[in-house]
């Protein structure tokens, strides 16, 4: 058949044809004597089928992929969906940003354009995760590095509200200036330990049985939880769990607050609903002054 003929039955333009042959995805079966295009009876079932996956937005090299039996459709059809979902993600992050700084006021405007463009869509946790790279001792394990930034940095959420736009946007801007001018003098107690391993390990066993405990319902008060939390310290300073070493740990835990951490640990809770480092340490210590005073 003619490519007139052919997009007559396909219902498209004799242009649409051409460019999905110069593209390589319709093969001509031959030519007419006067150099005009001819298609074979497969032509119709093939064009709809690229005009499908047009539709469905997938690339026209991955189509001729798919034609060619290179790729199979599933393996495509779940990259378009991945693709897709990334798509979605950033257009809800931008109309939340959107909706951010409309609702700020007059003298919120500047601010909140600064903070939002600078995280970028789909915004990046880079900052995060290097501010955590700078606070951590360099002598912690790759294992026990990799799993306490993975736990300190939160994600932005799938289907943000304006708030935790602007929180995110702070939480990096404040990540941001902490690294840029070396502020590391608010670093966690942990960082400065003699056995990073040591307290690292028994510090993030105990924040999991935090989140036990608060599933299970319970408040801060002595337990496992506590027990694994003092241990790591006192292993980590290699000594042991006493009613004297409780009460100085809480001395010298409370002279290492710093209002850098604090700010941090607030906007990261507002991002997710799930316990964060900063939250179980709290707790951790809500029930370590409680068992101090109690003994």
């Amino acid at each position: 058949m003619s490519i007139g003929e052919l997009a007559a039955q396909t219902r498209t333009t004799v242009k649409t044809v051409r460019f999905y042959s110069d593209q390589g995805l319709l093969p001509e079966a031959s030519r007419s004597s006067g150099g005009h295009r001819r298609y074979g009876p497969e032509a119709p079932a093939r064009l709809r089928t690229i005009r499908a996956l047009r539709s469905l937005g997938v690339p026209v090299p991955e189509i001729g992929r798919v034609l060619g039996r290179g790729d199979t459709l599933e393996s495509v059809l779940a990259r378009r969906m991945d693709d897709l979902g990334t798509e979605l993600a950033a257009l809800r992050w931008r109309e939340a940003a959107l909706t951010a700084v409309r609702d700020g006021t007059p003298q919120e405007l500047a601010e909140r354009l600064e903070l939002i463009g600078s995280v970028g869509v789909p915004p990046s946790t880079a900052p995060l995760a290097h501010y955590w790279r700078r606070l951590l001792p360099v002598r912690l394990s790759a294992r026990l590095r990799a799993a306490v930034t993975e736990a300190a940095v939160p994600q932005p959420p799938a289907a943000p509200t304006p708030d935790q736009v602007l929180a995110f946007a702070r939480l990096a801007a404040l990540a941001t200036a902490a690294t840029d001018h070396c502020l590391v003098a608010h670093r966690p107690a942990a960082a400065t330990a003699a056995h990073p391993d040591l307290l690292y390990g028994g510090l993030h066993e105990a924040f999991h049985l935090v989140d036990a405990a608060l599933r299970a319902g319970r408040g801060p008060g002595p337990g496992e939880a506590l027990d694994c939390y003092v241990a790591a310290h006192a292993r980590a300073g290699e000594t042991r769990d006493s009613p004297a070493f409780r009460r100085a740990l809480t001395v010298r835990l409370a002279a290492q607050d710093h209002p850098v951490m604090s700010r941090y640990w607030q906007l990261a809770g507002q991002l997710s609903p799930e316990l964060t480092l900063g939250g179980a340490d709290l707790w951790l210590r809500e029930a370590l002054d409680a068992d101090v005073v109690a003994g």
